[in-house]
């Protein structure tokens, strides 16, 4: 069986599940105004719970993740029943990733993609997940900086990934996430290196 068109099908379809952005939906459902128009402008979780609805914030943060463990979870059943189980899942690993941060539903505007690569994570191996948000959280602990924290957990996946994972298009999925999420903190990274970045809780 010619397994490449139903590989890349399921790695459109993760694409599509991806750019579906929860911070526009939920803020949507919720009566808020659109994420992209205030603090940071960034769709996701952190930016929706500056509107003070904590209830949309959480959604967004579940919703975002969820996408990401789905579409991997998916793809690796899928890709199993026609055995080509390992590059299905890395492709969907990296493009469900893709869409969050370039949807194409919402003119390819989207958030950072922390919650996502949680999801991804943890649908590749569950221990990969809790270990790196142990990092996530031990981080956010000392220094107060959601986005210090985001960017060590993403420098920590690929080692992470091969250590747990092996040598395995999964593992090397995760070398350009990390990439992504890094250059999506750009921002970040300068405000942190000039003393100016927003901690947790102020």
């Amino acid at each position: 069986m010619n397994t490449s068109l139903p590989t890349l099908a399921v790695i459109v379809g993760a694409y599509l599940v991806g750019s579906i952005s929860f911070a526009v939906v939920v803020s949507k459902l919720f009566r808020l105004p659109d994420p992209r128009s205030y603090g940071s402008g960034n769709p996701g979780a952190t930016n929706v719970l500056r509107s003070g609805n904590k209830a949309a914030a959480a959604l967004t943060l579940a919703g975002d993740g969820a996408k990401g463990w789905l579409a991997v979870w998916l793809a690796y059943r899928l890709g199993a029943s026609w055995g080509d189980a390992s590059l299905a899942t890395a492709g969907a690993a990296l493009a469900v990733f893709v869409g969050h941060v370039y949807p194409v539903f919402h003119r390819f505007a989207g958030g950072k993609g922390v919650a996502t690569a949680a999801g991804v994570a943890f649908a590749l191996s569950w221990q990969l997940g809790l270990i790196l948000a142990g990092v996530w959280l031990a981080v956010a602990l000392v220094s107060r900086m959601s986005s210090l924290a985001s960017l060590a957990a993403a420098v920590a996946a690929p080692a992470l990934g091969l250590y747990f994972i092996g040598n395995a298009p999964e593992s090397w999925a995760l070398f350009p996430i990390a990439v992504l999420l890094v250059w999506r903190h750009h921002g970040n990274i300068r405000k942190i290196l000039a003393g100016q970045e927003r901690r947790i809780g102020l």
